[in-house]
């Protein structure tokens, strides 16, 4: 009995190893890669990708697993994020090279020297010993520091209760109070700087009209030709920029956090304080770096209602590209208020941000 039992077993074995020659067999006819006796390895021609062959001996089935071989950049590529950054990167690469390209122009013109129409290609520093110790060029610089700021400030002052009173109360008007706001600004900025010309001239809009209350006996020379004239026309120039960020920061304003403050008894102020002001602070920081760094490059509204009291580094910086034509100092100049700017900037962002925890 027991020997009837071993010679069924070993029948059994030698049927299923016959079996699992004929299914290897077959693949091999079917793939003749398969075939290749360095399994695992990639066939010529075909670099990077290969076949394993998987014998399961539980069963009488072959598996083919394909490894794919591909390097970490081409799997990158593959990627949703690759195909993102391969689909911006023309323009990507495009607005860079206008970015970088004039500044690297003009950090070259900043350390040569020029005499008359020759430019001395030879390494100095003396255009930036000129730009930061001569009292004039400081004295500039120093100005339109604190008129840059000072508009920054005042505009966001002035654009939060817009931005906050179409944010929450604008209702499904807010896209035409959007609309409504920034109709003005379709008109060129050199008009819009020409009409506050006109509305703080000598026998302009504002003295006709204070004249005509009789709140003055006598036009007002004060209020142009200065720096007051300046700080408001660029505070009104750039309105709008401000408004629009801080609009979209108070529209991610949890709802919910207003209400709750509310229920336990906190008033308009304290949710303001502690709720508002502090959520929103991205947008304020937004809106100060939107208006502060471009106005200490305006030269034309200084130019234009500033008079000798308003003039600002741009003039400087412009008068040495154009009349003057020294490149060097001009570009030196240049430099020197993009770093001090740049700083100050950031000195603001961490004194905002330092508030924001306190606040908080």
């Amino acid at each position: 009995m027991n020997g009837c039992s071993v010679n069924l077993t070993e029948k059994r074995l030698a049927f299923n190893s016959h079996l699992a020659s004929n299914h290897k067999a077959r693949f091999w006819a079917n793939d003749p890669e398969l075939a290749n006796p360095h399994v695992g390895t990639a066939p010529a021609g075909k670099s990077g990708q290969g076949k394993e062959l998987h014998l399961d001996p539980s069963s009488s089935t072959l598996s083919v697993k394909r490894s794919t071989g591909q390097t970490p950049l081409s799997r990158f590529l593959r990627s949703d994020t690759g195909k993102g950054w391969l689909t911006i990167s023309p323009p990507l690469l495009y607005a860079m090279l206008l970015l970088i390209g004039p500044i690297i122009v003009i950090v070259a013109n900043s350390f040569w020297s020029q005499d008359y129409l020759t430019i001395d290609h030879t390494f100095t520093l003396k255009n930036y010993k000129a730009a930061l110790t001569e009292p004039i060029y400081r004295d500039l610089l120093m100005r339109s520091l604190f008129v840059s700021v000072t508009v920054a400030f005042v505009t966001v002052i002035l654009a939060y209760p817009v931005a906050w009173f179409v944010s929450f109360h604008g209702g499904r008007y807010k896209g035409l109070w959007l609309f409504v706001i920034t109709v003005p600004f379709w008109s060129g900025y050199l008009l819009r700087i020409l009409s506050w010309k006109i509305i703080l001239g000598y026998k302009g809009v504002l003295n006709t009209g204070l004249l005509y209350l009789g709140v003055i006996t006598e036009p007002l020379s004060t209020l142009i030709y200065n720096i007051n004239a300046v700080i408001i026309t660029l505070a009104h120039s750039w309105a709008a920029f401000a408004i629009l960020p801080l609009f979209v920061s108070l529209e991610k304003l949890d709802r919910s956090l207003l209400e709750a403050a509310a229920d336990l008894g906190d008033g308009p102020l304290r949710r303001f304080l502690r709720i508002t002001l502090p959520l929103t602070m991205p947008g304020i920081i937004a809106a100060l770096m939107i208006v502060m760094i471009p106005t200490v490059g305006d030269y034309v509204t200084p130019k234009l209602v500033g008079g000798k009291d308003g003039i600002m580094i741009a003039n400087a910086i412009q008068v040495q590209f154009g009349k003057a034509s020294n490149w060097p100092l001009g570009a030196a100049l240049a430099v020197s208020t993009m770093v001090i700017v740049s700083m100050v900037a950031g000195a603001i962002i961490l004194l905002l941000t330092s508030m924001k925890r306190l606040l908080k």
